[in-house]
């Protein structure tokens, strides 16, 4: 009879054993759908939905990435590492023993739901990756990054968990969706030399649906399905009377050329061509118009197509001065069109010095009222021109995009050196 039970306590402790490893390499997530390595959020936008990874890093697995397929309604999307049984109705961050970089703001979230200011936004189209530094694990003591389009944001020092952390994912909002990659891996040698090249990203405030690659490449990963696609690329400073002009060449049409270039206030809305909304103005690639805060356009140009210059840039009058700028002694009006060809400048200028005497103290009277000339030009060849109202904070120059496969090469500062 002791036998028996003995034999039984064996089965029972076999059983728990076995029960244990499979939860140890069972992945958790709630308020998702996992469909292969695609992962969306299914909630209701008041409540988290997080997924953990079955198996912790490790020294022969110490990295994986997250394509950001949809950024949904508000690209609350967070990458990083928790505990075995992480609480899943928290975003990775927000608890104690668990890291993350969060994609909406950019920030770092150290187990503590009050982020610190990390690394750039992510967008649709963007990579986010986070790994653990095998060979600095000591003393309980391990180094986590966190990558971006395969270039490292940054490093913190963590405590090292027992049972080791595991990757895990939170998203929070409708229509978010993500492609994971638990096996990626990151080569650091060449991550350093992407970061040589690709420097450029610091020159954009924002960025949607829109990813950089290369040297100063924009390159439209949206959906373009519906004019609520617009990718919008807004730099990080206003146009001034140092900097009063910027240039977008065509590289790649795509299918439909919906290229836009023009200026924006700062908060322009994310999912309007420039032009479309009040504070802006836009010359379009596709029909040659010119919209000036409005959906409607009005012929000004000829279309553009690959290989196409689009320039834009303002004509500040003498006593000008921009928010924060007092340093205008200098400024030359012969200096406010791009060196593109002696012929064709000299021809650009005649008009501006033309124009200029013809209208007289009544230019001088509008500007007042912090009213500037915009002008577009193609290829070099002045377009035309619009006056229109700064708003407050300057004139951003902003790129839109809504059709796959565009893509365009960007020179903030052409005149320059």
């Amino acid at each position: 009879m002791d036998d028996i039970n003995l034999h039984y306590r064996f089965l029972n402790w076999r059983r728990r054993i076995r029960d244990v490893r499979a939860v140890r390499f069972q992945e958790r997530y709630k308020r998702m759908l996992k469909n292969g390595d695609t992962l969306s959020y299914q909630g209701n936008s008041d409540e988290v939905g997080c997924y953990v990874a079955p198996r912790p890093l490790s020294k022969g697995n110490c990295y994986f990435e997250v394509t950001i397929m949809d950024t949904g309604v508000r690209g609350t999307i967070a990458v990083g590492l928790v505990p075995q049984f992480y609480k899943l109705d928290h975003q990775p961050g927000w608890l104690p023993q668990s890291v993350a970089y969060h994609a909406d703001d950019g920030k770092l979230y150290d187990g503590n739901p009050v982020g610190q200011q990390f690394g750039p936004k992510c967008n649709r189209g963007d990579r986010i990756g986070c790994g653990i530094y095998c060979d600095t694990i000591e003393a309980g003591l391990t180094t986590v990054f966190f990558t971006k389009n395969g270039k490292e944001v940054g490093s913190l020092v963590f405590p090292a968990v027992a049972e080791g952390l595991f990757p895990a994912i939170g998203m929070h909002s409708l229509g978010e969706e993500v492609r994971l990659d638990l096996q990626a891996e990151w080569d650091m040698e060449e991550a350093d030399s992407i970061m040589m090249v690709d420097s450029h990203e610091d020159d954009w405030g924002r960025l949607y649906d829109i990813r950089v690659t290369g040297t100063q490449l924009l390159e439209y990963v949206g959906k373009g399905k519906s004019i609520l696609d617009v990718g919008l690329a807004q730099a990080r400073q206003p146009l001034s009377t140092r900097c009063h002009y910027f240039e977008v060449e065509i590289v790649d049409a795509g299918e439909k050329c919906y290229i836009a270039l023009g200026l924006a206030r700062r908060d322009y809305p994310k999912n309007r061509h420039p032009g479309w909304s009040q504070g802006s103005v836009a010359y379009h690639a596709d029909d040659g118009k010119i919209f000036h805060g409005s959906g409607v356009g009005e012929p000004f140009g000829p279309r553009c197509i690959e290989g196409d210059i689009m320039g834009c840039g303002i004509m500040f009058p003498r006593d000008y001065i921009l928010d924060g700028e007092d340093d205008i002694d200098e400024w030359d009006p012969l200096e406010v069109l791009p060196r593109q060809g002696e012929g064709r400048i000299q021809n650009i200028l005649y008009l501006n010095d033309e124009e200029e005497e013809e209208e007289g103290g009544e230019l001088d009277q509008e500007h007042d009222g912090r009213k500037v000339m915009v002008f577009f030009t193609r290829n070099g060849k002045l377009m035309g021109r619009r006056e229109v109202v700064v708003p407050p904070g300057g004139f951003y120059p902003t790129v839109g995009m809504l059709s796959s496969g565009e893509k365009v090469k960007v020179d903030l500062h052409p005149l320059s050196g």
